[in-house]
């Protein structure tokens, strides 16, 4: 068997308890005998600034990047805030693009999934996610689609994902990022 294929995943919600962190533990629990799945915490990763940049990258954002560049993909759980991405995903991913010409996510596969207590399922954030993902040179694993509306009827008391619908997509995404991650992997 080759080595496994390594994700990175990215909560790009802060509270512990967020419908994007149970997605994620979803995603965890369908991944392919084959992939692994290790979270980043991008919580501490300081406000781009490009004065701390050409002064060092703090250690935060080096672990980050390192944590990319030791993987084949990323699967990033993003919320929605005011029809985009929260400030935290968009500031960690600038981070990891930089300092120009050596960024970390040049030709990794990404695939996104979002939970949301309204109908959409964070479906303007990942389009905005997908269109940033041009200028981060990444490559999207496009379908299928897992935007999970109406979130809070679709996790039980112990925030497990009941809706075997939500289950069946991210099975399906993960092996869509599998196929990509590979084909990329070269």
């Amino acid at each position: 068997m080759s080595d496994p294929i390594r994700v990175v995943g990215v909560v790009a919600s802060l509270r512990q308890g967020s419908y994007n962190r149970l997605l994620m533990r979803a995603a965890q629990e369908e991944l392919p005998p084959d992939m692994r799945l290790e979270q980043a915490v991008i919580a501490d990763i300081p406000f781009y600034d490009g004065d701390v940049e050409a002064a060092g990258l703090p250690a935060p954002v080096e672990r980050f990047k390192a944590q990319i560049r030791a993987a084949d993909a990323l699967l990033i759980a993003t919320p929605e805030y005011n029809y985009a991405i929260p400030g935290l995903l968009k500031n960690a991913l600038d981070w990891a693009s930089r300092p120009s010409g050596q960024s970390a996510l040049t030709g990794k596969a990404m695939a996104v999934i979002g939970a949301s207590t309204g109908v959409l399922g964070t479906a303007r954030a990942q389009m905005q996610l997908r269109q940033l993902a041009l200028g981060l040179d990444v490559q999207i694993a496009n379908r299928p689609e897992v935007l999970l509306g109406q979130a809070a009827s679709k996790f039980d008391e112990q925030g497990r994902l009941i809706d075997e619908n939500a289950r069946k997509l991210l099975r399906a995404l993960l092996l869509t990022l599998r196929t990509l991650a590979l084909r990329l992997r070269g």
